[in-house]
Formats: structure tokens, C-alpha cells, sequence
């Protein structure tokens, strides 16, 4: 289906932060995949793991137990803190999930309709209730009627929170990512998670925080919301996970995480001994690696070499970045600079027309990630000298 505006190249293999298409042309990628390959393509330890996998076992389905899974759901909830964890197949529905735990915890209090507070801004998700939970637009009106049940406040406003607090006596949850990353990569004040947590927990009110772009060492911690020390009810990821293999999770702690019950949620695919081995994979290398660290290090040095080459540029809006994790916005409409780079072998991805979005894979090297600096700074200097 025409679902897709597609770029003129297909890709037949990959190695690291390159790519290679059916010419044999290389291009550097500061994507990742949207933010999926974070250890680069064709990782070796992902690469035998799923190999040695799929020879052995795919999937038996959740009518079983499986021990890979069970592994997995240990290792997200000790570098996590939560206790309990539900595998799906994809971050919008690790989201719906989350919306089930959120509305079933109101509905076990009494209440007939209750209400989420979702953010300005926000994306959540293709489902009919991510996509009512996302920040409206012309997407929603194409699909409506859409679910009932969300407020919306703006994004990094506790105020506006509080306010809401005294109009509604309904409301059951807060549900927001760390950083808006589809949003163009908007990063919160310090110490807002930690506002929006306490007021959550003033109202008895759970805090769902979707990390399913910011999650797994991506900002510089295994999750974002820690740069805040702030432990979620809910918390869902998908995404780097398992490095491209399909996998989505929802984390749960405390009373949520006792919410669901058997019968009430499933998933056919979710958590199967093939994902679960990649995810575990994944896990590993991040650890042994500490490429949470890694993120911190060369995200500053990344982040200081933009704004030294564009700061002083007519045209640019704003230089932000958290870990590995970059939006350049631009005072101009520039989404015709994902051809351009394209042209220059360089893999890049405009959102909300004109924030160019950056996420390179966190095993890049000190001169691959100079590489990027320098032809995503020159590329944006040249197309801004033009207009």
C-alpha cells in the first residue's frame, strides 16, 4: 500500500554505522534505523546470537513458559527497578498496554471513564489509541472516531498539571516521553520528570513514561527518565531492544504491575525465544561496553562540535542534544535536506519539517561520529546559504 514516501536507494547489507546499497555504495547512518540499530549493523554478538537461535527455536507461543523470556524480563527489571514486564511486538504496542494497565487501574477504583493526561507535541503510536494519545494533527481526523479518555496539557509545564488536577476528579494517569523525539528531539528542564512524578503521586495518579526512542542507553543512561531518578509506574520500550528484531515491552512496578490479569491482555508474537535471545544480546553489549557512558562522552563532544560549526549560523533556530540523541532546528522548512544527504551518502531524518533529527548508533567511532558533524554542519550551512 502507498503508505510510504520512499527514498530512491534500497540497501543490501550493512556493517557497524554503514550501509551498503545493490551498487555496493557505502553511506554513513546517523539514524539507526529510526533509532532501532543501536549497535550498528550486523553485530557480531547479535548476529550469532539470533543465528544459534533461529537454528535451535523460534517461537512456541505464551501458552508455555519461556525461560528465554523470563531471563530478559530479570535483566530489564534489575537495571530498571521495576518488578514485572509484559513483551509485545512494537513500541505502539507496548503503549497500548500501557493504556490498558492505566484505564483497568481506574476502573478497579470505580471510575466509568477514566481519563489520561497526554502531552502537546507528543507521539505515541499508530494504533487507534496511540494515535489519540499522540499530539493531534490531520492523521487523527483521517481516522476518527477515535477512543475517548485523554487529556491534553503542554509538555514541560507541572503547572499546567496541577491545574488540570482541580478541573477533573476522573483522571487515572500522566503519560509522556523523557524527551520528545518525533516531537523534535524537545528536551525537557531538569527536574520536570521529577515535578510530574510527584504530582502523580500526590494524586495517586500513575506515571507512564514512554521510552521506546529514548530507552536502552540511547541518552546516556539505560533510560532517560533516570537522569531525573525517577522510577514510573509504567515504562515501555521497544525500538534498539533487540537491534532491529521486532520486540516492545512494557515495565511495571507496584500496584500496576499487579493490574493485568490472565486473560485480560496477550500477544501471540510477544517476547518468543528468537526476540528474547536478540534483546539479551543486546543487553550484553551495552553492559559489558558501558555504552551508556559511551553516549554521554561522545554525545557532549558531538554536541559542542554542531554548535561550534551552526551556532553562529543565520537560519538556525536551536542546537539540542541529550546522549546520542540530536534535533538541529532550523528557522526554515528543510525537508528536502534528507535527498541532499542521501546524495552525500549521508543518512539522515527531518521531523516536524524543520528539525534535522540525528541518531546515530552508539558503537560509532570518535571519526565516524567527526564524519557526521562535519557533513550534516556543512550540508545545513550550503542549503541555508541558498535560501
Amino acid at each position: 500500500m502507498g503508505t510510504y514516501k520512499r527514498l530512491p536507494v534500497a540497501f543490501t547489507s550493512g556493517a557497524g554505522a554503514w550501509l551498503f546499497d545493490e551498487q555496493g555504495n557505502r553511506y554513513l547512518d546517523a539514524l539507526s534505523g529510526l533509532a532501532v540499530c543501536g549497535l550498528g549493523h550486523a553485530h557480531p554478538v547479535v548476529t550469532r546470537a539470533v543465528a544459534e537461535q533461529a537454528g535451535r527455536l523460534i517461537h512456541t507461543s505464551n501458552l508455555y513458559q519461556v525461560p528465554l523470556q523470563e531471563q530478559l524480563a530479570e535483566e530489564l527489571c534489575a537495571v530498571s527497578g521495576h518488578s514485572k514486564v509484559f513483551f509485545n511486538n512494537s513500541g505502539a504496542e507496548a503503549n497500548e498496554t500501557a493504556i490498558k494497565i492505566c484505564r483497568k487501574y481506574g476502573h478497579d477504583r470505580g471510575l466509568a471513564a477514566p481519563q489520561i493526561v497526554v502531552m502537546e507535541g507528543s507521539f505515541h503510536g499508530r494504533t487507534l489509541a496511540t494515535l489519540t494519545a499522540t499530539a493531534g494533527g490531520k492523521q487523527q481526523e483521517s481516522f476518527a472516531p477515535l477512543p475517548q479518555g485523554f487529556l491534553r496539557v503542554p509538555y514541560n509545564d507541572a503547572d499546567a498539571l496541577v491545574a488540570l488536577a482541580g478541573a477533573h476528579s476522573d483522571i487515572v494517569a500522566v503519560m509522556l516521553e523523557p524527551i520528545q523525539g518525533e516531537g523534535g528531539i524537545i528536551i525537557p528542564e531538569p527536574g520536570y520528570l521529577r515535578q510530574v512524578s510527584r504530582i502523580c503521586q500526590d494524586h495517586d495518579w500513575l506515571l507512564v513514561v514512554d521510552e521506546v526512542q529514548t530507552g536502552v542507553c540511547r541518552t546516556g543512561r539505560w533510560f532517560a527518565c533516570q537522569h531525573d531518578e525517577v522510577l514510573p509506574d509504567v515504562m515501555t520500550l521497544a525500538k534498539s531492544l533487540a537491534n532491529g528484531v521486532p520486540i516492545g515491552a512494557c515495565l511495571a512496578a507496584g500496584e500496576a504491575a499487579a493490574t493485568l490479569t490472565p486473560g485480560s491482555h496477550g500477544s501471540t508474537f510477544g517476547g518468543n525465544p528468537l526476540a528474547a535471545r536478540a534483546a539479551l544480546a543486546v543487553l550484553e553489549v551495552m553492559r559489558e561496553q558501558r555504552l551508556d557512558l559511551r553516549a554521554t562522552e561522545l554525545g557532549a563532544t558531538m554536541l559542542a562540535g554542531f554548535r561550534e560549526r551552526l551556532g553562529d549560523q543565520d537560519g538556525i533556530r536551536e542546537i539540542r542534544g541529550k546522549g546520542l540523541m540530536f534535533g538541529l532546528e532550523l528557522e526554515l522548512d528543510c525537508s528536502e535536506l534528507v535527498r541532499l544527504a542521501l546524495e552525500r551518502r549521508l543518512l539522515i531524518n527531518v521531523t516536524r519539517g524543520n528539525v534535522v533529527r540525528l541518531l546515530p548508533p552508539l558503537i560509532i567511532s570518535d571519526e565516524e561520529a567527526e564524519q557526521v558533524v562535519g557533513g550534516v554542519s556543512d550540508l545545513i550551512s550550503s542549503y541555508l546559504s541558498g535560501h
